[in-house]
Order: structure tokens, then C-alpha cells, then sequence
């Protein structure tokens, strides 16, 4: 990518979207290109200025963040806009459909700024974005719901279409592991890795990593399932 990131606010709060505003244009890489209050005025703005990363709140007017999501990175989509939920542990249920609507990944919004700068430059980068332990939470809390879907492959099938190493690889993904963490973990180097997570997408058929997560942890093969 040449040039700074360019990022579109989503969130119903001014003074959420002037803070962020502040602390992401003070960062050399990263340009706040608009600003949205609802989810119909945040498609409308990506279609107009194609941002490269939309930070989307769940809760908002009009239309909320998991529809606005689905209108810019959902699978009928030509043209995806990245997205980024920022979202709070008491609206789990809804950060799981923003994934499923095609966010590339979210974080709490108490997390610190810094931690959403490099957010927003991972999604920009075409990585996506898994706070480890919101993971748990949240798909922990709705595994018994997630694991009967008869739309996604088997288990057997999975482990099938994978190696051993890549079985290892694919758990620590659904633990919302980094590259960095997983290389560091399974004593490879960050290139292996990242070897690994593509073929691992490839094989599956699988958009991102977030969608790892969600289909390991559907058929029963997250971090702690042997």
C-alpha cells in the first residue's frame, strides 16, 4: 500500500469519533478521511471515499454496524471496505454477526489507542484482527450454538484436508493468536507462518482469519480440543 491509510470513522458518539479523529491523525501513516454517525451514512461515505479501513461501532441509528458492515464487506460485495469493530464485551452476540457480515476483526473499545492504531494497520495490511481474549468470550459463550451448523465441513473433513502442522497452526489461529505469537509458540519463524495461515485459507476456502476462528471453534477444533 503507498501512502497513508486511510480510515472512516463509524460511531454514533462525537466525542468517540473526535478522540479517535485526534489520536489517528497525529500518526504519520494514517489519514481520517470522513466521519460517519449511523450505518447508512457510513456505507453511503465508503461508497463515496473509498476509504482502505472503516472502524465500525455495533450500536448506532438508522441502520446499526453489522448491517453497514454486511453493505461494505459482505461476500456479495465487488468491492469490500476492510472493517473493524470496535465494541464493548456487553454486545457479544452482535460482534459475532458483525464477523459473520465480514468484519476483518475487533477489539474493545477500552482498549488503548495504540492498540487500535496498529488494529487499523493490521486490517490495512490485509491481516485481520482477533483480541484473543474477547475470542474466548465470545465464541466460548455461543460454541454450543456455532458447532451444529451443518452448512460448515465436518471435522474429519478438516483435519483431513490439512497437515499436523497446519491442524497446530489452525488452532492457534482460533485462539486469536498473531503471526508473531503463533511463530513463537510453535518455534517456526514468522515466514513459515505465514506460509502456513495461507494455505490454511487456501484449503478451506476461508476469507480470513477471523473465519478460522469461527469455523474451528463451530466443528469442535479450537486451541483446547485435541
Amino acid at each position: 500500500m503507498t501512502g497513508p491509510v486511510r480510515v472512516l470513522l463509524c460511531d454514533d458518539e462525537e466525542t468517540v469519533r473526535s478522540g479517535y479523529a485526534t489520536i489517528f491523525s497525529a500518526e504519520p501513516d494514517l489519514e481520517v478521511v470522513g466521519e460517519a454517525a449511523d450505518g447508512h451514512e457510513a456505507v453511503r461515505l465508503a461508497g463515496l471515499l473509498r476509504p482502505d479501513v472503516a472502524v465500525m461501532d455495533v450500536r448506532m441509528p438508522v441502520m446499526d454496524g453489522i448491517e453497514a458492515t454486511r453493505c461494505l464487506a459482505g461476500p456479495e460485495v465487488a468491492e469490500p471496505v476492510k472493517v473493524l469493530v470496535v465494541t464493548t464485551f456487553n454486545v457479544d452476540e452482535y460482534v459475532y454477526a458483525a464477523l459473520r457480515a465480514g468484519a476483518s476483526g475487533f477489539l474493545l473499545k477500552d482498549a488503548p489507542y495504540q492498540r487500535l492504531v496498529d488494529g487499523i494497520r493490521t486490517v490495512a495490511g490485509g491481516d485481520s484482527l482477533l483480541a484473543p481474549a474477547v475470542t474466548r468470550r465470545l465464541i466460548g459463550h455461543f460454541a454450543e450454538r456455532l458447532r451444529p451448523d451443518t452448512s460448515s465441513p465436518a471435522r474429519d473433513t478438516v483435519i483431513g484436508a490439512l497437515t499436523a502442522r497446519e491442524v497446530d497452526v489452525f488452532k492457534q489461529i482460533a485462539a486469536g493468536r498473531s503471526n508473531a505469537e503463533i511463530a513463537a509458540g510453535l518455534v517456526l519463524s514468522l515466514e513459515t507462518v505465514k506460509t502456513y495461515v495461507s494455505r490454511i485459507l487456501a484449503k478451506l476456502g476461508l476469507r480470513d482469519r477471523v473465519h478460522v476462528a469461527i469455523l474451528a471453534y463451530r466443528i469442535g477444533l479450537g486451541p483446547d480440543d485435541g
